[in-house]
């Protein structure tokens, strides 16, 4: 629809908004571009529907009756590693930093634009466990073989189980979590700009004001045993990037 490539049909969403007009229209395109969609009103029972339904991923938004997204999003992480998408107030900045904090992996800003939200879901279910090839070019833009699997003494990061494990546990780390640590190991050695990052991952160009990819590795750190205060695995190159240290 509206020259939108048609793929991946059947994934299932589940939009948890009580604005029941946004709702239904946001419903009625994301079908149309062939996405099985779920609704629910009220936050005081996104959090079951969530657990029994397990949807591919969720649209949640950040101010419900009953329960606010904040809260869902950090109660039904621990049992819930799908994308979650935060819906939230175009210029609140604070509210966007919360929610990557509690666990959600993108956001979009209301007034919610479909083809917006449609390219997110489809850019963060292909990450997830999308066709292969995917992921098939490299961060310098070429389409060479990738590792499957990448050591760092005792941090291993596997992309073909999109899980990582730090002394042979398992570390919980939520799908765009996973994304951010994979691009930086594969990248070991090689500083990446916030540019470069926030392109490969979101698939648009960085503002210069999005402070996500910042959150982000701030929650990776101390799940990969990095010190938060004075990282050694992930380091801050001032005004350059980030760089992920081979031999820590």
């Amino acid at each position: 629809m509206d020259g939108v490539e048609q793929t991946n049909e059947g994934w299932r969403i589940l939009i948890v908004e009580d604005d029941e007009r946004l709702a239904d229209l946001t419903r009625e395109y994301l079908e149309s571009n062939g996405l099985v969609v779920s609704h629910e009103s009220h936050g005081g029972n996104a959090v079951e529907r969530i657990r029994n339904e397990r949807p591919d991923l969720v649209v949640l938004d950040l101010m419900l009756p009953g329960e606010d997204g904040l809260s869902i999003c950090r109660r039904v992480r621990p049992f819930y590693q799908g994308p979650i998408i935060m819906l939230t107030a175009r210029s609140d900045d604070l509210d966007q930093v919360l929610g990557l904090e509690m666990g959600a992996d993108d956001y979009v800003g209301k007034p919610v634009k479909p083809r917006v939200l449609l390219a997110r879901i489809r850019a963060l279910l292909r990450r997830a466990g999308g066709p292969a090839g995917a992921e098939g070019e490299d961060a310098e833009g070429g389409s060479g073989e990738e590792p499957v699997r990448l050591q760092f003494n005792d941090l291993v990061v596997d992309r073909s189980m999109r899980e990582a494990w730090l002394n042979d546990e398992s570390i919980d780390l939520t799908s765009a979590e996973f994304d951010l640590l994979w691009l930086l190991a594969r990248s070991a050695g090689r500083v990446l700009s916030r540019e470069e990052i926030f392109t490969a991952l979101r698939g648009i160009e960085y503002d210069g004001q999005d402070r996500s990819i910042d959150v982000r590795v701030s929650r990776i750190r101390p799940k990969i045993g990095d010190d938060p205060v004075h990282p050694r695995r992930i380091k801050t190159v001032r005004s350059k990037g980030y760089l992920f240290v081979k031999e820590a």
